[in-house]
């Protein structure tokens, strides 16, 4: 889907139109207190402090037939601009309004837009009239905290979003239900992946059975992988000293993102964020030879930050996450290969899960804000210039991107578009001078003396939570059937004289470890069938009188009409295939 905001013609457009519903608004509730309108990256909102109204979805056809009737009207708008003495006379009864503008300096010039009878404040730049925002759409209500805060009164936020023509608006609309469709927290709802409780904590996800089995088939595939690359896998706690975070750099870099630490006895923890000082710890346990580099340490760790409750997003962005983590001690002449290997397993795993919509980004740090990281800038320049050199020599496609760097070191991001138009960090490999100096990390070289090793952090499916949201919503729910939480669902023609068939046949099925459901209902076949498509288990089986007279089964592929009858042999060959192979 289109940014608006960057778009820069539709960003004026749907700016515009903020103020064309504002206008309408108070054309409708000419008590109501307007605050602010901007332009978002799906369209616009307006914060409203509607009074004693309350308004709801309902109310949402009587303000766009205002608003029609506004731009019909044909209405310039045109651009003023009044002193701030001026400015605070203009808008004295409107306490938000006022709160602006008392926030402004003395001498600034403050612009206002007007059209026909409403003026709102602005900086604009605005379209000339009126009757170029008829191809909009109000888009739902919600509530909002003024300022942001808690504290605060919470006023009405009405979204909606501008086109130039009803082509493109009917598009967008298209796209949006698309959207919906994908979204991850109603699959994750309807599937039965994943859950909220208040009671709980927000941000705190608990993983239903369907949501373990794809969890757990994950991080079986991804340590599968690493073994047989030489991973070692580790298990560490999931809190750490706070002496720990200020040996590694966090506590002064991060601690505004963990959580608050707890006093035990005379000693301080906190939840852990991230794992690699657990794992310089690992590493320092035991003296090593250059021959015994590289050592890879890989873990799948449970972690914790303090995400602000705006920013939470169903399993996308939590408080509690799960990262398929892992770190590579080694030499400086070992990092390109290293590096290298880490790519290739990235771009094993994408081939495996067919991903094709993705950039490689050179996360550099920004030079004129030096206060975020480390302090040593010849380590910065020689790690920043080995990852380019990388990049380079396997032709990647990748962009720099300023800023976006480790507090501890440059790194390669992997950036895939998502298919409702998200730009998602899946993989990132970092590379590190500076750890191995704070945690005085050693090994002995070939000449008998201790030198520093260089570390690589790495993550390939990056969070677990955050990766399986991604696929959630890439495959509309669909998962491949090797990934299924149920790869097949039994159906008995009729319960009584197919069921000990169907037990058979799901016996049979159990011993190939495939996972298998019978429906046994007392319902017809017809609604059975549809709510197997409904759960979106890839196999449906079919089980009747010449199934069981032949010893067959008839299996229907999710998403298609065609049934196939194949030997019960056959069948378990077949599927035993897609899924080893991961087709």
């Amino acid at each position: 889907m289109i940014n608006i905001k960057e778009n820069k013609e539709l960003n004026t457009l749907n700016h515009s139109c903020a103020h064309l519903l504002a206008h309408a608004i108070k054309n409708l509730y000419p008590d109501a207190l307007l605050w602010v309108g901007p332009v978002i990256e799906s369209g616009f909102y307006y914060d409203i402090d509607m009074k004693d109204h309350v308004l709801s979805e309902n109310d949402l056809d009587n303000i766009a037939k205002e608003m029609k009737k506004i731009a019909k009207s044909d209405k310039l708008i045109k651009r003023i601009e009044i002193s701030k003495e001026e400015a605070l006379d203009m808008f004295k009864d409107n306490p938000y309004k006022i709160d602006l503008i008392e926030r402004m300096p003395d001498d600034e010039i403050i612009s206002a837009y007007r059209q026909d009878n409403f003026v709102d404040l602005c900086r604009g730049p605005h379209v000339a009239s009126t009757k170029l925002l008829k191809n909009f759409k109000l888009l739902k209500i919600s509530g909002a905290y003024y300022k942001g805060d808690s504290k605060n009164k919470v006023l009405t936020r009405i979204y909606g979003v501008c086109f130039n023509n009803e082509e493109d608006l009917l598009k967008h609309l298209s796209e949006l239900e698309e959207a919906k469709e994908r979204d991850h927290r109603k699959l994750g709802k309807d599937l039965g992946i994943f859950m909220y409780s208040d009671l709980v904590g927000r941000g705190l996800p608990m993983w239903l059975p369907n949501g373990f089995t794809v969890r757990k088939a994950l991080v079986d595939y991804i340590t599968d992988k690493e073994i047989s690359l030489g991973y070692m896998h580790v298990m560490t706690p999931s809190l750490g000293n706070v002496e720990l975070y200020k040996t590694s750099g966090h506590w002064d870099h991060y601690k505004d993102d963990m959580f608050p630490m707890m006093q035990v006895d005379d000693e301080a923890y906190v939840l852990r964020p991230m794992n690699c000082p657990h794992h310089m710890m690992l590493y320092k346990n035991s003296l090593h030879s250059y021959r015994d580099l590289p050592i890879r340490i890989a873990e799948v760790a449970n972690d914790f930050r303090y995400e602000s409750s705006g920013s939470l997003c169903g399993i996308e962005r939590t408080r509690a996450f799960t990262q398929n983590d892992s770190h590579i001690f080694c030499t400086t002449d070992q990092i390109k290969q290293e590096v290298k290997g880490v790519i290739d397993l990235i771009l094993d795993v994408y081939k495996d899960f067919d991903f094709k919509n993705y950039r490689f980004r050179l996360s550099l740090r920004d030079k004129e804000n030096k206060e975020k990281y480390f302090a040593n800038d010849e380590l910065w320049e020689k790690s920043e210039r080995e990852l380019k050199e990388i990049l380079d020599s396997i032709n990647a496609d990748y962009y720099v991107a300023l800023g976006e760097a480790a507090f501890y070191g440059p790194k390669i991001d992997v950036q895939v578009k998502s298919a409702i138009g998200h730009d998602v960090t899946l993989s990132t490999v970092q590379l590190d001078y500076q750890l191995p100096e704070r945690f005085e990390l050693e090994y002995i070289n070939s000449n008998g003396t201790k030198e520093r090793p260089v570390v690589i952090h790495r993550a390939i499916l990056g969070s677990l939570d955050r990766f399986i949201a991604f696929l959630l919503e890439e495959t509309k729910g669909n998962l491949p059937l090797w990934l299924a939480p149920t790869q097949v669902c039994i159906i008995p023609v009729n319960s009584e004289y197919h069921l000990e068939y169907a037990n058979k046949i799901n016996d049979i099925l159990k011993a190939n470890n495939i996972r298998v459901t019978i429906d046994d209902r007392d319902e017809k076949l017809g609604y059975k069938m549809r709510e197997s498509q409904s759960k979106k288990i890839p196999y449906t089986l079919i089980l009747g009188d010449k199934e069981k007279d032949e010893e067959l089964v008839s299996y229907r592929i999710h998403g298609e009409k065609e049934t196939t009858t194949l030997k019960i042999d056959e069948f378990v060959n077949y599927i035993n295939d897609l899924i080893k192979n991961k087709k």
